[in-house]
């Protein structure tokens, strides 16, 4: 199945984010959306919380323009990130009175996060999940057998 040049780089920087553990959900450089934007929290100006759906004024002067961000329109990378937050376990927006994970950075509750946010992509792409999140599991627990006690 041949898949777009963003998807394909996408899921390239998760899938390395998740295996070298630096995919971090609290973090605006290490979430899914930092990783996708080259570590860099840039993207935390187009809304005015993380995790929430609503785009600040510079998003939406950026969604008006057209721009896009590694190939993403500021409120796909919006929803990029809360799907990606919503599968690791969080209620959204992110807030201190909010439910969150006791671990987030559990290979679990990653794990979680990251077959929701590639779920995402591929619907954004209008095909089926490229990544069978059972397969990514196995190849995290024959890199770092912990994972596997852990699980």
């Amino acid at each position: 199945m041949k898949t777009s040049k963003r998807l394909d780089q996408a899921l390239q920087k998760l899938y390395t984010a998740f295996h070298n553990n630096t995919l971090n959900p609290e973090c605006c450089k290490q979430c899914a959306v930092g990783n996708i934007c080259d570590g860099t929290d840039s993207w935390k100006h187009l809304s005015n919380g993380h995790g929430t759906f609503q785009l600040s004024y510079v998003g939406r002067v950026h969604q008006s323009l057209g721009r896009r961000f590694n190939g993403y329109t500021p409120l796909e990378l919006l929803n990029i990130e809360a799907e990606f937050l919503k599968g690791c376990g969080y209620t959204l927006p992110l807030h201190h009175k909010n439910a969150k994970p006791k671990n987030p950075t559990d290979k679990e509750t990653l794990f979680g996060g990251l077959a929701a946010a590639i779920a995402y992509l591929c619907k954004l792409e209008g095909i089926s999940n490229v990544i069978d999140p059972a397969d990514l599991l196995r190849k995290a627990k024959a890199v770092n057998p912990q994972v596997e006690a852990e699980v």
